[in-house]
């Protein structure tokens, strides 16, 4: 069976699940989605929200691009499909909550970190430079092992995306309103942990 037949196979076995088992779900969704909570999540192929959360159909409104960066506000008529997404589901479906959920081992980091390494790109380093003050706010600490400082700026790209969702005013305002929160998680994939940090909170703390 080659990748496409096991993809093939695998929505048979959703149909099974949702469509002959369980048909009320889709039957109640095709009206609407009402999800509660935003996922900006990264593109990595071993981080799947919706697989990493057991999320149901509808639970989750989902942005994914390299490295779960959130770029700063910025209406100038250029294309923006984060900030789309985050405004179609901040003021259109009225979220409740915002995870930017980052995770270890991720290249979009990497790039940032060393954006010399490998052939150039054409849009891989001006993206990821979005996060460039969480590298520099890092470099002048003590000198530590590369994996320490891969999961420090992992982390901390994270922060940068929180507050540059912050430079939203949809988004202020609706924190100040008390009807939408923030929240920032890492998954560290070799040991299966989740870590996070909400609102002012400095260090991440682990979840589970």
């Amino acid at each position: 069976m080659n990748a496409l037949e096991r993809l093939i196979a695998g929505f048979k076995a959703f149909r099974a699940r949702y469509f002959e088992h369980r048909p009320e779900i889709y039957q109640r969704l095709s009206g609407g989605q009402a999800p509660e909570v935003l996922i900006v999540a990264c593109s990595d192929s071993r981080a799947d929200p919706a697989i990493l959360l057991s999320a149901e159909p509808g639970e989750l409104f989902v942005i994914r691009n390299v490295a779960n960066l959130v770029p700063p506000y910025q209406p100038d008529g250029h294309y923006h499909g984060t900030s789309a997404a985050i405004e179609f589901a901040v003021r259109d479906l009225n979220v409740r909550h915002v995870v930017v959920l980052g995770h270890s081992a991720c290249a979009g980091v990497h790039a940032l970190i060393d954006p010399k390494r490998g052939e150039p790109r054409e849009f891989i380093a001006e993206w990821v430079a979005i996060a460039g003050r969480a590298r520099a706010a890092l470099a002048a600490d003590s000198v530590r092992g590369a994996v320490d400082e891969s999961r420090r700026i992992e982390q901390a790209a994270i922060r940068v995306s929180l507050e540059n969702l912050m430079s939203f005013p949809w988004v202020a305002s609706r924190l100040k309103a008390g009807t939408l929160s923030l929240h920032g998680w890492w998954f560290e994939l070799e040991a299966g942990e989740l870590w996070g940090i909400d609102g002012a909170a400095e260090e991440f703390k682990a979840l589970t």
